[in-house]
């Protein structure tokens, strides 16, 4: 297990809003009011010009950082500035488009992350209506592609998740070097697991459970689908991906992650 001295804060959180303005208010509000157990610090950048939360009667139950960012950047180039330098015990992804529906998550992900061998902890994501939502998934191939998007088979695997709502030890998030900021918007959290299971790190699911009310933009604007598909293309070339595709394909079959080199 993960060991620090026992002054060190738990978790800093780091949230990125991209005019996402009520989600992020509600957001926030619901970390004070369910997980001021859990939560040390919260980074919230914003990447646009917005309004910044109002804090509740009785004041913010962690440090509420606020950065305002000139230009906009990259997914993971914010939640890297935001998480930099870190000294809290674990370190928190978390979108503005989840919701905690009353309950607090983070102590059980945080519970997780601290395991031995985990490079990161996740929950369960769920929809408005309850339904499970398909966070976990295997290794990107096209062919793997293909099959979840026009055959609508589910996956069989999990090589990756999304980084919606991801813990992950603090040294770990240093010594893996945050998200690659090669990728501006999508295919990060790809790149991060696949470096994560790589360096022999395990992907473990928490008994946790979020909302998770966001849909892929990429479904709708061109400019993301360009975005999306100009990802994938780097995400195919690069040397973590063939190592990874390697590792997969020497795998006997029904193995349900890709082994450490």
């Amino acid at each position: 297990m993960t060991s620090f001295p026992s002054s060190s804060p738990a978790l800093v959180v780091s949230v990125v809003s991209h005019g996402h303005g009520p989600l992020v208010q509600r957001l926030v509000h619901e970390l004070a009011q369910c997980c001021a157990a859990s939560v040390s610090r919260v980074v919230l950048t914003l990447n646009l010009p917005e309004a910044v939360p109002a804090p509740p009667p009785g004041g913010w139950p962690f440090v509420l950082e606020v950065v305002h960012n000139r230009t906009p950047a990259g997914f993971g180039a914010n939640h890297n500035r935001a998480l930099a330098g870190a000294r809290e015990r674990f370190v928190c992804v978390l979108n503005p488009d989840v919701a905690l529906a009353g309950r607090d998550p983070l102590a059980s992900l945080v519970q997780a992350a601290a395991q031995p061998g985990v490079g990161c902890a996740y929950p369960v994501q769920v929809d408005a209506h309850g339904v499970v939502q398909d966070s976990e998934r295997a290794l990107p191939t096209p062919a793997a592609l293909w099959r979840r998007r026009a055959l609508g088979q589910a996956e069989q695997r999990t090589d990756w998740v999304n980084a919606a709502c991801l813990v992950l030890p603090q040294p770990v998030w240093q010594t893996i070097g945050g998200f690659d900021e090669a990728y501006f918007m999508y295919c990060e959290d790809v790149d991060l697991c696949l470096r994560l299971r790589l360096a022999g790190l395990a992907l473990v699911r928490a008994p946790a459970q979020v909302l998770h009310t966001g849909t892929r933009a990429s479904h709708r604007r061109w400019s993301h689908l360009r975005w999306h598909v100009r990802s994938l293309l780097r995400l195919w070339c690069s040397p973590v991906y063939r190592q990874a595709r390697r590792l997969l394909a020497a795998q006997a079959p029904g193995a349900g992650t890709i082994g450490a080199p």
